[in-house]
């Protein structure tokens, strides 16, 4: 096999990767970080590697025993542990264990294993995003460490460098199919001319350790924005209950004078009337999502401030609850509405008004008001 033709075949490689991680239509999105013991995993591969050595003459020169594992080819395996800290950045501690082919001219062959420290980018999440339901992902790597030939009892210095495809399989198991190039053994320094290179394709399997994937990172302005617009609504039925609540006081003032003002008597009949007659603007008492508890502060002053109007007048009430159309379905909404209904009548029994005063209605879901909270409540007003 020429070198030319390897060349084209690694490239053709590489591309097919990149090419089906780019055609992936999935959803894909920003993510919050996760903690130190989430996304670990572990490899496991089996590998076939060929040699070129200082004073060979061509580069191809081992891959004609390819799958023999004679004379500079060989078989082994592999085992790493590894971390993604960003769904584009992780570690790996990987080891390789091998045989450097067959005994050849009455010569031994050597064992080795490579330790090495990578860093891993996974170039899929990095151009196009991170996405939970993608498939394939094409993760480069380099990475340096240490060299062990065990048959000659030698310690060098390995460098790598590589491209790790993974399909996943399920939520927890992957497979791999990478390409790897090491270099090792000096033999005058770390020049490249003077180290042996490895070529190796390794097929494996890949399971994640733990909590795996990453979470969707959470919108601030759109979060802002919902706690802007709360703040504004129970700001607005704030002001609306004060308002109400002084014109409750207002009324009782008012009648406190109408007690004291002396009868008007009709002029052309025999029988003489006094009339006093109190007018109650209809004050409302507004509800969380999906409650129907009067808990407010401000919502009890007003059902009190009421019950007392209601008790010195000997008023007939119309206490009519409302929810909100934009949630909850209409049969939810008529029963929460009768709900909240019966929840401020019940408090104005509590407070001395006769049940047989108070006459209760639900009218089910509205959307009247501009502001949807303010849909959540319940009207009272003195019946004509």
């Amino acid at each position: 096999m020429k070198q030319c033709d390897m060349k084209k075949i690694f490239l053709l490689l590489t591309f097919v990767g990149v090419f089906t991680a780019a055609m992936a239509q999935d959803e894909k999105h920003s993510v919050a970080t996760n903690s130190f013991f989430a996304n670990w995993y572990v490899q496991a591969g089996a590998t076939w590697s060929a040699w070129y050595g200082v004073g060979e003459k061509s580069l191809v020169a081992p891959f004609h025993k390819f799958p023999s594992g004679e004379g500079y080819t060989g078989q082994g395996a592999s085992f790493a542990i590894g971390k993604w800290f960003t769904p584009g950045i992780g570690l790996r501690t990987k080891v390789n264990a091998w045989r450097e082919g067959s005994k050849v001219n009455g010569i031994k062959p050597d064992n080795y294993w490579t330790a090495n420290e990578q860093v891993m980018l996974n170039l899929t999440n990095l151009l196009m995003g991170y996405s939970e339901t993608r498939l394939w992902n094409v993760i480069p790597y380099v990475g340096a460490g240490v060299n062990r030939n065990m048959t000659r009892k030698k310690y060098h210095t390995a460098l790598s460098l590589g491209l790790l495809n993974t399909l996943k399989l399920s939520n927890r198991l992957l497979a791999n199919v990478e390409l790897g190039w090491n270099s090792y053994e000096g033999c005058g320094g770390l020049a490249l001319k003077n180290r042996r290179q490895q070529f190796s394709v390794e097929v494996g399997l890949t399971y994640r350790i733990g909590r795996t994937g990453w979470k969707k990172a959470p919108d601030v302005d759109a979060i802002n924005a919902l706690h802007q617009g709360e703040l504004d609504a129970v700001q607005a039925m704030a002001d609306d209950a004060h308002a109400e609540i002084d014109d409750l006081r207002q009324q009782v003032e008012d009648l406190k004078k109408q007690q004291h003002t002396p009868p008007v008597y009709k002029t052309n009949a025999t029988e003489t009337k006094t009339e006093n007659r109190v007018v109650m603007p209809p004050v409302s008492v507004f509800f969380n999502l999906g409650k129907a508890v009067v808990m407010g502060v401000r919502d009890k002053e007003n059902v009190a401030a009421i019950a007392k109007v209601a008790k010195e007048n000997n008023l007939q009430l119309l206490v009519t609850g409302y929810a909100d159309s934009k949630t909850g379905t209409e049969a939810q909404n008529q029963r929460l509405s009768e709900q909240r209904a019966e929840a401020v009548a019940n408090e104005l029994v509590r407070l001395g008004v006769s049940r047989d005063k108070i006459e209760v209605r639900g009218a089910g879901g509205v959307n009247t008001l501009s502001t949807t909270e303010n849909n959540r409540r319940v009207v009272v007003e003195a019946k004509q």
